[in-house]
Order: C-alpha cells, then sequence, then structure tokens
C-alpha cells in the first residue's frame, strides 16, 4: 500500500488511479496541524484503510516535526487508542478530553448501507 503526499494531505489511489482514501491536515499556525478530515471509499470497507491511512499520517507528522490538532472524530478515536503517537499532539490533554466525549460515527468514514 503506497499513500501518496498532496497539499496538506495523503491518498490512496486504486490501480485506475482512483482516490480511494484521504486525510486531511492543512497548517493552522507554524509547525501545527489540524487533521480534518478522514475518508475511505465504501468498496474498501472493513480493511483497516483509515487506521493505516491516520498511521501513516502521524509518522509523516512526527517525521516532519510537525504537531496536530485533531477535529476529526475518526483521528480523535484513533489517537486516543494510540498512545505511542501523543507525542505529535499539540495538547494530548485536550485530545484526550474530546475522545471521552466523543460518540457516534466517525466523520467521514463510508460504510455501505443495507
Amino acid at each position: 500500500m503506497e499513500f501518496k503526499k498532496g497539499t496538506d494531505s495523503l491518498y490512496l489511489e486504486d490501480e485506475t488511479g482512483r482516490q480511494i482514501a484521504l486525510i486531511q491536515f492543512p497548517e493552522i499556525r507554524p509547525d501545527v496541524v489540524n487533521i480534518v478530515h478522514t475518508e475511505v471509499d465504501p468498496s474498501m470497507g472493513g480493511q483497516g484503510i483509515a487506521g493505516k491511512i491516520t498511521q501513516e499520517a502521524a509518522e509523516y507528522l512526527r517525521k516532519m516535526n510537525k504537531k496536530a490538532v485533531l477535529s476529526c472524530s475518526y483521528s480523535i478515536k484513533w489517537f486516543a487508542s494510540h498512545p505511542e503517537y501523543q507525542d505529535i499532539l499539540d495538547d494530548p490533554n485536550e485530545e484526550a478530553e474530546k475522545a471521552q466525549i466523543l460518540a457516534g460515527p466517525a466523520c467521514g468514514i463510508n460504510q455501505k448501507r443495507n
């Protein structure tokens, strides 16, 4: 699986070049980004793609010495369950508070509807 870098994002394409996963993290101040959106095409559901692209973003941000604020509900949940990436959070305590109150489905994680 090879993630590609866009402007303030990472994405994944299928073999035809169609984008099938995306995570967006625009810079909000010098060296701080806001992870605002994670999306996975319904055809890729159940394969752990959202977690993989979020981990790839976390590793990329760490490598670039950037900190993150989390607005995307999926990323809030993901970082709460991956303490090994707390070092890239701008304010780990604030993000932990968000995770405690977060309920409902994650944003942009498209699921097949029956």
